[in-house]
């Protein structure tokens, strides 16, 4: 694996080539094209025991940690403990419980970074009786129309930008859900989900993948605790490569280095969350949550960041009036690292509104990604945008 392409995601690198803008585009799309081809699987080759945590890949299934609902992600992407919709099915199953519509359909759109990246959510969920919920998700984050550029030189070394096609690099995830409460325990409740990843790079490249992750929600008083323990089994993704002994030459000319089918893993990370809401007089009401994302896959750019451990705290408020319009704001930080060799810790902000017509619920975010200081290519701003709907039997 080319060292470019080691320790960062794939977002990243997506970014800093759009900003390449003094290098010529044959070798800006030549460029992305690799990045895509070599950069989505971070590292192809199966762990072993006697492997170093630290060189465990970090980015495996990126496009899972996004988050969906934009009231989640304008709260700084927090919602373990106190997550109450279909929404569940990602943040924690077990809050697929708290669904009292006899249908419930979600549906998320976000354009991210400054539009390369196109991302979408869908939900369905239903109580199934008085003790037990399913919910049915599907996430796809791509970027399409990438330029094709392996056969731009033609036979005679000529550039022919005819030769030129397009091409699309997608994840898809497919998540079924089930949530019960534990009888035996007032106000414990349990969630499992079992999620098959589809992912493809055109016609180059596809992968399977299967996961299960596991959710416990507790009420005590007036707070809410979470813990949610995400590809809990290890998450495991098969690489299928299809490229044509002329791409292959192409891609060896360049030099990057040819793939081979192969397995890469996702380790396991638990999120801790705690949330409480307070009535402010009778018509407003203010809900705080803290998240912790603790990771176990090698010391990343977080607050607390260590080896193999670490933590990544998340905070988010949200401001309600009369259970019809919302203000919320929350924040994550991330560690930077300058030219001149020192890190900072900067904030990434979000915030969002929302907006209760009668069973329709439409919500908005802003998130903030990066650091604004030149050296590192600036913040990125994303738009999200997510409604939901409560479906009811007539008569009720």
């Amino acid at each position: 694996m080319p060292k470019l392409f080691r320790g960062k995601s794939i977002y990243y690198h997506i970014i800093r080539i759009f900003e390449m803008e003094t290098r010529p585009m044959r070798y800006k799309h030549l460029l992305l094209f690799a990045i895509f081809l070599f950069g989505s699987q971070s590292a192809f080759a199966q762990s072993t025991e006697t492997e170093e945590r630290d060189n465990t890949p970090k980015y495996v299934n990126d496009f899972l940690s996004i988050g969906v609902g934009a009231r989640a992600m304008a709260m700084g992407n927090v919602g373990v403990a106190s997550v109450n919709d279909i929404t569940a099915g990602y943040w924690n199953p077990a809050g697929l419980l708290e669904i009292k519509a006899d249908l419930q359909l979600a549906g998320l759109h976000a354009n991210r970074f400054a539009n390369i990246n196109k991302y979408d959510y869908g939900a369905i969920g239903k109580a199934i009786d008085s003790t037990s919920a399913i919910g049915f998700s599907v996430i796809r984050s791509g970027v399409d129309d990438i330029p094709n550029t392996l056969e731009l030189v033609d036979a005679d070394g000529n550039f022919n930008y005819d030769r030129i096609s397009l091409f699309s690099a997608v994840d898809y995830a497919f998540v079924a859900s089930y949530a019960r409460h534990i009888s035996k325990v007032p106000g414990l409740r349990m969630g499992v989900n079992a999620k098959v990843i589809y992912r493809s790079v055109g016609d180059f490249a596809s992968a399977w993948g299967f996961g299960l992750d596991a959710g416990l929600m507790y009420d005590v008083k007036n707070w809410k605790f979470g813990l949610m323990a995400r590809d809990v089994t290890t998450t495991f993704n098969a690489w299928d490569f299809t490229l044509s002994p002329e791409e292959q030459a192409v891609l060896i000319a360049t030099g990057n280095e040819i793939p081979e089918n192969s397995l890469e893993i996702t380790l396991p990370r638990f999120i801790l969350g705690a949330a409480r809401q307070w009535d402010i007089k009778k018509q407003m009401s203010l809900l705080a949550e803290v998240n912790f994302d603790i990771t176990t896959d090698g010391q990343r750019n977080t607050l607390i960041s260590a080896n193999p451990i670490s933590v990544d705290p998340r905070l988010g408020l949200e401001l309600g009036y009369k259970n019809t319009i919302f203000l919320r704001g929350g924040s994550s930080f991330q560690r930077f690292g300058g030219l001149d060799g020192e890190e900072s810790i900067v904030p990434q902000p979000s915030f969002g509104v929302g907006l209760r017509i009668r069973q329709l619920f439409l919500d908005y975010a802003l998130t903030i990604a990066g650091d604004d200081s030149s050296s590192n290519g600036g913040a990125l701003n994303s738009n999200v945008f997510s409604l939901k709907l409560n479906i009811f039997k007539q008569g009720k």
